[in-house]
């Protein structure tokens, strides 16, 4: 079997050796680009959040003829999940070869993508391309796709209008043209305390918000049996959770307060904003009777993140260039969400193909294959061939 280039295996060491967690900031990798960029006179811009900790990237090489306009985006995450309560058997982040895998956290997910791409920037910038290739690195992904909002948006904002986009995210280099949205909300529920021993004195939070539970569930039922499906899933219907669940404070008291997170993944076909309508509406019909009871009462449906679907056509130019690339063809949709589904709804037709087997992404012992990484390599290769004029 081949082993994969010195240059990957060194980039992916270097990426998993910078902790960028969701919860902390990922700046120190995002600055260790930048200047793994510059040394080839490729210019970046930097996408911050509000609070300034953290920040997309991207980053445009051109076209031979200096277009900038047109051409492919190779997109990926830059932050993973926590190791805390993980048993590894060996330092998440200082990546290990062990037999055929490399093991340590991003391996996966997805800083071995990632890896791959900064090692190919010689023969990118050497390359006499016939159009763009953009790199486009988020943050927060693991937490709802939040970076890559702004990322795509500034894409559209520079008007650099790529014919397609490659989501790096574990597919073991399957071309995936299909995924569900990921929505997940935070329903509260505010009522009044009292002692236990006399309840017609309060308004039990806890009553309506497992009544409001109860109604998620009453929902997923409803779409699990009589919903529109798509047997390309392995859950062919939308699906649905509630998954905490935040109340009380003491035996003897009722409670003021109940907080119910849940989520849902929805089909493409399935309307998001009247799905959602109906929990707020839920929230409104429960929130009427607590103030019935007490006017200081309150109920309430906040969206804490969310990401469209990816339903890519099969006739799309961007999965005819993955298939000759070396990406396998299939017709099989994944249960995992990505950013793909938000650079398709800002028209940008996308492809969800990277090295690495998802069932190993967020685990202890993360890792990859070798055979995947060389796989990575040999398909931006091609891609480079395909795009060169």
């Amino acid at each position: 079997m081949p082993a994969p280039s010195e240059a990957s295996m060194k980039e992916i060491h270097e990426l998993i050796a910078v902790d960028t967690t969701s919860r902390d900031s990922n700046l120190a990798l995002i600055e260790n680009v930048v200047k793994k960029l510059d040394a080839y006179g490729i210019s970046s811009q930097l996408i911050h959040n509000e609070e300034g900790t953290k920040a997309n990237l991207l980053a445009t090489i051109p076209a031979a003829d200096g277009s900038v306009q047109g051409g492919i985006v190779l997109s990926g995450h830059t932050d993973v999940v926590p190791v805390d309560g993980q048993n590894w058997s060996s330092d998440p982040f200082d990546a290990q070869v062990r037999g055929d895998k490399l093991y340590g956290r991003g391996t996966c997910d997805m800083k071995g993508y990632l890896g791959v791409i900064l090692a190919k920037l010689d023969q990118l910038t050497s390359a006499e391309l016939a159009e763009p290739i953009h790199l486009a690195l988020s943050y927060d992904e693991e937490v709802g796709c939040v970076g890559a909002v702004s990322l795509v948006q500034k894409i559209v904002d520079d008007g650099l209008a790529p014919r397609g986009a490659f989501v790096g995210e574990p597919s073991s280099m399957r071309a995936i043209r299909g995924h569900k949205s990921m929505n997940v909300f935070r329903a509260e529920f505010n009522g009044v305390a009292a002692h236990s021993s006399l309840p017609s004195e309060g308004v039990n939070a806890i009553s309506y918000a497992l009544r409001f539970a109860n109604f998620v569930e009453e929902v997923s039922a409803e779409l699990r049996t009589s919903g529109p499906r798509d047997e390309a899933f392995i859950e062919p219907t939308t699906t649905m959770n509630v998954n905490k669940f935040d109340a009380g404070i003491a035996v003897n008291t009722i409670p003021s307060e109940a907080v119910v997170y849940f989520e849902y993944r929805s089909l493409a076909v399935v309307d998001r904003d009247a799905l959602t309508a109906r929990f707020r509406e839920k929230a409104a019909e429960l929130e009427a009777e607590m103030r019935a009871q007490n006017p200081a009462c309150s109920a309430s449906v906040q969206q804490q993140a969310g990401a469209p679907g990816l339903d890519t056509a099969p006739g799309e130019e961007v999965v005819a260039l993955a298939a000759a690339c070396g990406a396998i063809a299939t017709d099989e949709k994944v249960t995992y969400g990505t950013e793909a589904g938000l650079f398709a709804a800002a028209g940008i037709p996308t492809v969800v193909c990277g090295p690495g087997d998802i069932a190993q992404a967020h685990a202890p012992d993360e890792y990859i294959e070798l055979e995947q990484i060389v796989a990575c390599e040999n398909f931006i290769d091609s891609l480079i061939a395909q795009l060169s004029s």
